[in-house]
């Protein structure tokens, strides 16, 4: 197989951000059935070589850019005619809900989760659902139910996870915005996978889909996948319901930023690529007035505070589904995922979300690495069991996880290139609340960082 797709990208409108196509179809400039067109023709182009998604709903993409044209309100609607990708962990209503699972039932959904609502609401048409890891439980999307997704860089490696399919979609230019979710770093680690951004707020600001008021046990978040900072902080606003985050306007004073090379995985090492992007980006912030300083959390001895949760959470996912239908380190964790739940509370109440919170009155954000090298190839963890799995990838990924444990939010920005022409991506953290912060310092990152290629060669 080729390392790199060869198709030329000859669909501009599918290179326009999510605002830009949401002006120009609420001014009547562009057709909405033209720009659904136009990224199906993208879909049908680079999707046979990229397994981003599940299912592409071709005809009822159309019949909503069909109804969207004769909207009344089209002149109101935030992301008017925008082309939207939804991970398989989320309702579409007519659509089942695999959660990357062959165990899963395949009745379609009555209705759309009210995330989803919101955004069809404002405009936002689903051209289809993405594919994901078996329950969303790995850094990785190599589900056994799925062809696994090919990160559009390079054909070889991993687009990350478990968003995976939904960074796909948006980097390659088959949706303009994603729907994600993050456990332990799904948005983060596929957006730095591939060079977008990623918009993690923290847990309760965008509503959980099914009937739980939280998933693995307070550690996850919904939020969005995206090319620039504006449109990930528009598609957060829009599924939370508020008018909070869209347009982050650049820092209106110096901030005090902490930079944080540390590995949370005793033993762990960054890469000399990874290490040079942090320093480059925290030299730019110091460059732009902000008071930085080298300033790393304490973090626990042992990753149990993340890896109880996150084991008790699939336990829990796993419930009412045949657990023998499932692949074979699903079925591992499962079990001890059940022996641990009658001992684990909310990530609230974690040891480390404490401290977190008092560590956050010394600075307004931290800056950090998300994976600790470029992305790894496809089939690295294949067939091992769920205990070596676990501790690979949090060698390369490590970085992520304890922050979904401390409740915080975050935003993933891609920053430079590795010498073989990989993504590379950091992450600004900040406490729950702290969201308007994280994205006003994201969007002024994402004007200093190093020129490099803005689109896959696709």
């Amino acid at each position: 197989m080729p390392t790199s797709p060869t198709t030329t990208d000859d669909h501009p409108l599918t290179r326009l951000s999510a605002t830009a196509m949401a002006r120009l179809v609420r001014s009547r400039e562009l057709d909405p059935v033209d720009l659904v067109d136009a990224t199906l023709r993208r879909i049908d182009d680079v999707e046979p070589r990229l397994h981003a998604f599940v299912a592409v709903l071709a005809g009822t993409a159309r019949q909503e850019a069909e109804a969207l044209r004769r909207r009344p309100d089209l002149d109101a609607l935030p992301l008017a005619g925008v082309p939207v990708a939804v991970k398989d962990n989320v309702e579409v209503a007519g659509q089942p809900t695999t959660h990357g699972s062959g165990a899963t039932p395949r009745q379609p959904a009555v209705d759309d989760a009210l995330l989803l609502r919101r955004l069809r609401d404002a405009g936002a048409i689903v051209v289809g659902r993405t594919v994901m890891p078996e329950l969303a439980i790995w850094p990785f999307t190599e589900p056994e139910a799925y062809e696994a997704p090919r990160n559009p860089w390079n054909l070889e490696r991993t687009p990350g996870g478990s968003s995976g399919g939904s960074a796909v979609a948006v980097a390659a230019g088959m949706a303009a915005l994603a729907v994600a979710s993050d456990g332990g770093g799904s948005i983060r680690v596929p957006a730095a996978c591939c060079g977008i951004v990623g918009f993690k707020p923290a847990p309760g600001v965008v509503p959980v889909p099914g009937v739980r008021g939280e998933h693995w046990y307070g550690l996850s978040a919904f939020g969005s996948l995206a090319r620039s900072v504006e449109d990930a902080a528009l598609a957060v606003d829009v599924m939370a319901g508020t008018n909070r985050y869209r347009d982050p306007l650049p820092p209106d004073r110096p901030l005090r930023v902490a930079v944080s090379s540390r590995h949370p995985v005793f033993g762990a090492r960054l890469s000399k690529q990874v290490r040079g992007a942090l320093d480059a980006a925290a030299d730019a912030l110091a460059a732009a007035s902000h008071t930085v300083r080298r300033a790393s959390p304490r973090y626990p001895l042992t990753p149990t505070q993340f890896t109880s949760r996150w084991m008790a959470g699939i336990a829990q996912d796993a419930e009412g589904l045949d657990v023998d239908r499932m692949e074979a380190r699903t079925r591992a964790m499962v079990r001890r995922g059940r022996r641990l739940q009658r001992k684990v509370q909310p990530a609230s109440h974690s040891a480390f979300a404490g401290y977190t919170r008092q560590w956050f009155a010394s600075c307004d954000v931290l800056i950090a690495p998300i994976t600790a090298a470029p992305p790894v190839r496809i089939g690295t963890w294949r067939g091992r069991g769920w205990l070596p799995t676990m501790l690979g990838v949090a060698r390369w990924m490590g970085y992520a996880n304890m922050w979904n444990v401390a409740g915080a939010a975050a935003v993933a920005v891609p920053w430079g290139m590795s010498e073989d022409g990989m993504p590379l991506g950091l992450q600004v953290v900040g406490p729950a609340g702290s969201e308007p912060v994280l994205l006003s310092v994201a969007g002024q990152l994402e004007s200093l960082r190093p020129q490099s290629p803005t689109f896959p060669p696709l």
